[in-house]
């Protein structure tokens, strides 16, 4: 299938100081196509002195470089030529998205690559209008407030969107004057060493973005442990976010944490059930299930819990597994062997606690790391699918009697990051909304983001703090206050 798809590989070594380098210690690491578990290319392994000269320049850039001296209007110049960029290189960042996450082409075309470029140009309108603001606390003094890049941030993504995660922590505090060493997942890092390309011909100064791949033990640990680095902006696992945490403790180190999710998605029997059945679907099978807010509780009423599970079994069958780079295929593989074992090791706890496979729940294929859609039914809240965070298509069903037993059921769960709910009755809909612990809920839809639109969990395993939106711009920029007195009045 890739004998008529057209690669072209990016710099496989570090960006620091805008220039590109072999690692210190000239280690490589392997990086692999999930659809079929060769291995695409090595790439340049960071170690502690790598990401102690990305920090070292990403200080440099914040305190000597060209960088702070710019306007807003000339910051926003440059991230709306890195998104024109973007977009003039869109088909191959979409191909290298597919080959080295698994993503398929027609999915990663209409979400990350749009997601990515429309982050970039709303920071770039922002750049120019992080504004301060006056407060008259006295008569004889002058009092106002300012704003302030952060600093050094260091941005550590994922690997189930890599380049619009990188892009969501990037474009906020490059616009607020912030500059940045970015750690990829060592699972993805392609699409993230095209950006840097890209940034580089966009005409980023040198320091202003680093790229270090890197494992996470290494060069991730090295990152958060480095006291030139003011700002840590992680997405992740809920164990690394915690470590994270716990560590930047030890230097009072500002965070944000977007970490995971196991949202419910709560049908009631009066919604329209073609409608929700097909959402649902997609809130859990897209991407193979490996969102942070995919909705893997979907609550059903009693009275339309058959009638729900007949449709969800018909979409997952309906779903074609395969090649990312096949235009017929609508779902690609798990990320690795690991994540893959991960999931039937769910599957199989799950069966032993009572759950019913209505479809699915088996490894497909005899290549790459793939797994059927599956549909648990008459499950139940305290089933570990039920709980904890499979991050893979398995869509767990459970049903309820009324509205206050599916609103207790929603919020007895760590993860606070989404959830979604389908009815035909407006006042129930918006009770209900109100009534579920999430940063964001959606009303007969599942799923869609925007980013002028805040994306946080309400803490728990789902993190602390937002993306997106005006209110990243907090993330980014530190307010000072200043005092002029002014005397008394004559």
């Amino acid at each position: 299938m890739l004998d008529h798809v057209h690669i072209d590989l990016p710099e496989r070594r570090l960006l620091i100081h805008g220039a590109w380098t072999d690692a210190a210690n000239s280690l490589t690491f392997n990086t692999s196509n999930p659809a079929t578990g060769e291995v695409i290319t090595q790439i340049a392994e960071a170690g502690v002195l790598d990401i102690d000269a990305a920090v070292i320049s990403a200080r440099r850039a914040l305190d000597e470089g060209p960088w702070p001296q710019m306007t807003g209007v000339q910051r926003g110049r440059i991230l709306r030529r890195l998104a024109d960029f973007i977009e003039q290189d869109r088909e191959n960042l979409v191909v290298l998205e597919a080959l080295d996450a698994g993503k398929p082409l027609a999915a990663t075309r209409r979400q990350d690559l749009p997601a990515a470029i429309d982050c970039l140009e709303y920071y770039a309108g922002w750049a120019d209008k992080i504004a301060g603001e006056v407060i008259p606390a006295r008569p004889d003094a002058l009092t106002y407030v300012t704003r302030q890049p952060v600093g050094v941030v260091a941005a550590i993504v994922p690997w189930n969107f890599p380049l619009m995660n990188a892009v969501w922590k990037i474009a906020p505090a490059l616009a607020c004057g912030c500059t940045v060493v970015l750690k990829p997942a060592e699972l993805t890092p392609l699409s993230a060493l095209r950006l840097g390309e890209l940034a580089l011909a966009a005409g980023l100064p040198p320091g202003v973005l680093n790229i270090v791949p890197g494992l996470g033990n290494v060069a991730g640990q090295s990152l958060i442990e480095h006291p030139g680095v003011d700002k840590i902006s992680f997405t992740g696992s809920p164990q690394v976010g915690k470590h994270i945490m716990a560590t930047a403790a030890q230097q009072c180190k500002r965070v944000t944490l977007e970490l995971g999710g196991k949202s419910a998605n709560i049908i009631f029997a009066d919604a329209d059930l073609d409608a929700a059945a097909h959402a649902s679907g997609s809130g859990i099978f897209f991407n193979a299930g490996q969102v942070c807010s995919a909705g893997s509780r979907i609550l059903v009423q009693e009275s339309a819990h058959g009638a729900l599970v007949e449709r969800l079994v018909d979409r997952a069958r309906r779903l074609k597994l395969g090649s990312p780079f096949d235009p017929e295929t609508t779902m690609g593989p798990l990320i690795s062997a690991v994540q893959q074992e991960r999931v039937i090791r769910h599957i199989a706890r799950g069966l032993e606690e009572g759950v019913r496979v209505a479809c699915g729940g088996e490894v497909h294929g005899e290549q790459g790391y793939f797994v059927q859609p599956t549909v648990l039914a008459s499950a139940t809240n305290d089933m570990s699918v039920a709980q904890e965070e499979i991050f893979g298509p398995v869509a767990t069903v459970i049903p309820f009697k009324d509205d206050a037993e599916a609103i207790r059921i929603a919020n007895t769960s760590r993860y606070s990051l989404a959830a979604g709910l389908w009815t035909r009755d407006v006042t129930r809909a918006h009770r209900t909304a109100q009534a579920l612990r999430a940063g964001t809920v959606w009303i007969n839809t599942f799923g869609p983001t925007d980013t002028r639109l805040p994306w946080g969990g309400f803490g728990g395993d789902s993190g602390v703090g937002r993306d997106l939106g005006r209110t990243a711009l907090d993330n980014y920029t530190e307010q000072k206050a200043v005092w002029l007195h002014l005397g008394k009045a004559a």
